[in-house]
């Protein structure tokens, strides 16, 4: 079986090496191009194209998805499917009708919920408790391609975006094979996505944001579907502050108001939300380390009382 694969993030990484363990003639890769990261804002290569290059697989990086001469290149190598990984793009109906058993996309959710382009986080961020790896036949739409696979997965109380990311990435490798296996056996099945959709989009900054007028768990939540990657953040005294750990604590300190410190020692630092206290374990100061409350007081005394966020804080 030719295969082509298309993925971008270190979330696609272990299905395409999965593919080349067992054996599938990978003629191509295609990934995003290379993109200025870090402050030096040096050229990076996707970690596909990484891993790509470590397997010696040509590797394809257009920067239009719809340009014909790649489209071109494509059919070229008559592949007879292309497997689509967190690949970042919509592709188009040229691309979709290339291969015999058609384009299979891995999903980092139970499809119908969460289509889009970043499930992981937005299930965290709304507190489910599963989620999953869906493979499905893929069409013009975003997502709304026949299901051929799924497999659920628990979201633990303390599972951050990071955690569930790696899970998710080694599920989607193993549902990959087996989608594969069947789809040469003439054995997948077209399963119509039903029951409702939800829409996971991507990340925005103002999605960052901490409302500490919502409830504790909601912060709680959005703390830890923002972790590692981009961290909610609040501000300390105008400067950013970004939140990466915490604890929901029982109890309401009905003497203080959204954001306000009610303690900050040892034992964390315990501020008030709309409803409940949460407890800050880990946390950032714009221009500084990423530090554990312990060490940040050391540094930066937060007497009781004080107000984190500011005006763009408040619902």
């Amino acid at each position: 079986m030719r295969v082509i694969f298309m993925g971008t993030p270190d979330f696609a990484v272990p299905a395409l090496r999965a593919l080349a363990q067992a054996g599938y003639n990978l003629v191509a890769v295609v990934t995003q191009p290379d993109r200025p990261k870090g402050r030096g804002k040096k050229n990076t290569s996707p970690p596909v194209k990484e891993a790509a290059v470590s397997l010696k697989i040509p590797i394809f990086q257009p920067a239009k998805i719809k340009d014909p001469d790649f489209i071109r290149a494509l059919r070229d190598l008559s592949p007879d499917v292309i497997v689509v990984v967190a690949y970042g793009r919509i592709l188009p109906k040229g691309i979709l009708e290339l291969p015999g058993y058609g384009c299979i996309n891995v999903h980092a959710s139970l499809l119908p919920k969460y289509r889009g382009a970043a499930p992981i986080h937005w299930a965290v961020i709304n507190g489910e408790k599963m989620t999953g790896i869906t493979t499905m036949f893929m069409d013009e739409g975003l997502d709304t391609g026949d299901m051929i696979l799924r497999e659920a997965v628990p979201i633990q109380d303390d599972d951050n975006v990071g955690a569930l990311h790696d899970r998710l990435a080694v599920l989607g490798a193993e549902l990959l094979i087996k989608t594969l296996s069947l789809l040469r056996r003439g054995r997948a099945a077209r399963l119509p996505q039903t029951g409702e959709s939800s829409f996971a989009p991507m990340l925005r900054a103002e999605d960052e944001l901490i409302f500490w007028d919502r409830a504790a768990g909601d912060i709680y939540n959005q703390i830890r579907g923002m972790n590692p990657w981009p961290g909610a953040r609040t501000t300390l005294h105008g400067k950013v502050l970004k939140i990466w750990r915490a604890e929901l604590l029982e109890g309401n300190g009905s003497a203080f108001i959204p954001g306000q410190i009610i303690s900050a020692g040892s034992d964390g630092i315990i501020v008030q939300a709309g409803k409940g206290r949460l407890k800050i374990s880990e946390l950032q100061l714009q221009g500084a380390k990423r530090l554990y409350s312990s060490e940040f007081l050391r540094g930066t005394p937060l007497a009781r009382g004080t107000v984190l966020g500011d005006i763009l804080q408040t619902s």
